[in-house]
């Protein structure tokens, strides 16, 4: 069963366009990580936060990604992140046009 990541923080920016940008090489080595299926950037620049929606194969993957991109951001300067994992419910969520 896929499980869900919900990653959010606080951060100077960048934000839109320029994350953009900026992250894009980010971005495309997250597609190499062991078990991941999809991410949903997520980011609210009036509140300097940033984050994401992770879809893992497994538990395991997911918590063994937060662990590796914990200590990313801290390398980055963003000490302190909010985390957790879900399992999701398949049927409903094909019921909504979710994408797992």
């Amino acid at each position: 069963m896929a499980v869900l990541l919900q990653v959010e923080f606080k951060m100077d920016g960048p934000f839109g366009d320029e994350m953009a940008e900026q992250f894009a090489d980010l971005a495309e080595s997250i597609n190499e990580e062991e078990g991941f299926i999809r991410k949903i950037w997520t980011e609210k620049a009036e509140d300097q936060e940033a984050g994401g929606i992770y879809i893992f194969d497994t538990q395991e993957n997911a918590e063994k990604y937060l662990e590796m991109h914990e200590e990313r951001l801290k390398e980055m300067g963003v000490p302190d992140l909010r985390a957790k994992i879900f399992d999701i419910n398949d049927k409903l969520t094909e019921i909504t046009k979710g994408l797992v």
